[in-house]
């Protein structure tokens, strides 16, 4: 694998995040970055919530171009930007940065990282998309099927006050989804006819490795020919996804959409063709070392 030779002269890229340490976007921005022979390096930045203010200030002075945002910053970096985009005020947090003239501007890449691996199902907005959780993962979700006009999706949660809060939120919003909200215990009489489950929540991630968000009784319900997206990347696959391959449903992890939300950034901050096969490759080995 090409490495990166660091100058006097290389620009700077980064995330920050607090904490940050455990990043996966270094390895991969970093292969994408050697492949292209650009002159750039990522770093890892760890940002504490109350030191917000002064990083942007910092990153700023020593003429970073850009960098992604993560937890807890997504929504906190909102206010300090000089422009945000629409769908990064819609989905109500920014994960991309970069600059432009001598503002910072934020945008969200998490929708185009959701809807790439589902270009592969083309009938999936025909039928209902039920979506796991109401979270900030949820929101890129529905925005993502809103762009692409899915027929119905159906946000499952278990706080009722919440539920409602996120159905409001997308009232003024530029984008309108087909949207309903349910709770957990009517989540039975969704499966039969929904086409697409996404799970947003943290349910099934390391190390609660044996938990599911759905029962196997509730897979029987569920189309063999549903597709089953879990947002999750450790463990691949989940046990929700491992359920969906012993119904005979479609199964895709959160790899791809880390990998290609990363691409999307990238192309933004270098206005070129991202490399995607090489950061997928890069994040896979990553992972594989762990």
């Amino acid at each position: 694998m090409a490495e990166i030779t660091v100058m006097g002269t290389t620009g700077l890229l980064g995330i920050i995040g607090y904490p940050v340490e455990h990043s996966l976007s270094p390895a991969m921005q970093n292969a994408a970055i050697a492949h292209l022979k650009a002159n750039y390096i990522y770093l890892p930045f760890p940002v504490v919530p109350d030191q917000l203010t002064q990083a942007l200030q910092g990153l700023d002075a020593i003429g970073v171009r850009g960098f992604n945002v993560t937890i807890p910053h997504k929504q906190a970096v909102i206010p300090l930007l000089t422009s945000v985009s629409d769908v990064a005020r819609t989905i109500g947090a920014v994960n991309t940065v970069y600059r432009e003239g001598a503002g910072w501007y934020g945008t969200n890449t998490d929708i185009v990282g959701f809807l790439a691996p589902l270009e592969a199902y083309p009938g999936w907005t025909e039928g209902a998309t039920v979506v796991l959780g109401h979270g900030g993962a949820a929101r890129a979700v529905v925005a993502g099927c809103a762009q692409k006009s899915c027929q119905q999706v159906q946000v499952v949660g278990r706080n009722a006050e919440k539920l409602q809060q996120f159905f409001a939120s997308w009232e003024n919003s530029p984008l309108q989804p087909n949207l309903t909200v349910h709770s957990w215990d009517q989540l039975p009489h969704l499966l039969p006819s929904a086409r697409l489950i996404v799970n947003t929540t943290p349910v099934g991630m390391h190390p609660h490795v044996q938990a599911s968000p759905l029962t196997d009784e509730q897979w029987l319900q569920v189309s063999t020919q549903c597709i089953a997206y879990d947002l999750i990347y450790i463990p691949s696959p989940t046990l929700f996804l491992q359920q969906a391959q012993k119904r005979g449903a479609i199964a895709i992890d959160g790899r791809e959409m880390l990998v290609q939300q990363g691409a999307a950034a990238l192309e933004r901050w270098l206005q070129t063709e991202a490399p995607v096969t090489v950061m997928r490759m890069a994040l896979n080995q990553k992972l594989s070392d762990r």
